[in-house]
């Protein structure tokens, strides 16, 4: 029973054909932030057409977006960073592939991946936060992630830390994601370097390197603090594109968030298990659930 699972990011779709617990083929490619629905719906084919060609043809399609979506519609609400507003992508990628198709967050189903399969299998409830292009965090209560009234929940990467601070593609200002995010991470930086360059470079003492990481660190722990007392989690784990720092995020990140909780201990924090792949493999198990309900 081969399933497709998609992770649409700001910057890479990444997307697995499995059949059970095998991996038949993985692919990225960029999203098209011009038209990312059609880039979307045409990548879905794409990998439809080539578990056909694997002589396994695709029974189930789970698809993990950005922003505000509202995963009982199948419908991406908002995406400040690919701009699109209200968009049916169940219906659209229901018609566009012909079989059924699950629609997830991708924090969310990323946290998902974790509670089944990662570092969070033996929590049972913990907070996930992954950080990529954007930052987004899934609330995973007894195994399950918890969407909210209408699927807004988890949009740390939208809390204010630095009130008046730099304009957030949200329309606020001072954002989480504005300071700490991979994305935000190289425009601080500027020269086009990526965010794994400027943290090595920060490891090696560069100044404007060291300072733009040590921006990204206070802010991130700002937005842990905040959580940790909101919610009191006994676990927090790590993902997104930025945890492949390891310990040049995770031991500083700890170190900051216990100075900022002066009557408690902070919580555990680990780094995921799932690398990159989570909101992929959870886009696995959004589609194998459907198909068994």
């Amino acid at each position: 029973m081969t399933l497709i699972g998609l992770d649409v990011g700001g910057t890479t779709m990444k997307a697995a054909l499995v059949d059970g617990s095998e991996v038949l083929a993985t692919e990225s490619r960029p999203t098209d932030r011009t038209d990312p629905v059609g880039g979307i719906l045409d990548f879905a084919a794409h990998l439809s057409s080539r578990a056909a060609s694997l002589g396994s043809p695709a029974r189930a399609a789970g698809i993990a977006l950005p922003g505000i979506v509202d995963e009982a519609t199948g419908t991406a609400v908002h995406s400040a960073n690919l701009g699109w507003r209200d968009v049916p992508i169940l219906h659209l990628a229901g018609e566009h592939l012909g079989i059924p198709v699950a629609i997830g967050h991708d924090v969310r189903t990323g946290g998902l991946a974790e509670a089944v399969l990662g570092a969070g299998r033996d929590a049972g409830d913990f907070v996930f936060m992954a950080i990529g292009t954007g930052i987004a965090a899934a609330l995973i209560l007894n195994g399950t992630p918890y969407p909210g009234t209408v699927g807004w929940s988890g949009e740390i990467g939208h809390v204010v830390v630095r009130p008046k601070g730099e304009d957030c593609a949200c329309g606020n200002k001072g954002c989480l994601e504005t300071y700490a995010s991979a994305a935000a991470i190289s425009r601080r930086y500027g020269d086009s370097v990526p965010a794994e360059e400027v943290i090595a470079r920060a490891g090696k003492n560069e100044e404007r390197a060291a300072g733009v990481w040590s921006d990204a660190l206070d802010t991130l722990a700002d937005g842990l603090a905040a959580t940790t007392l909101l919610l009191d989690p006994a676990l927090l784990v790590i993902g997104g594109g930025l945890a492949k720092a390891g310990d040049a995020l995770l031991k500083p990140l700890e170190s900051r968030l216990a100075t900022r909780l002066k009557f408690r201990a902070p919580p555990r924090m680990l780094l995921t298990e799932l690398d990159d792949q989570a909101a992929v493999k959870g886009a696995t198990i959004l589609a194998r659930r459907l198909l068994d309900a």
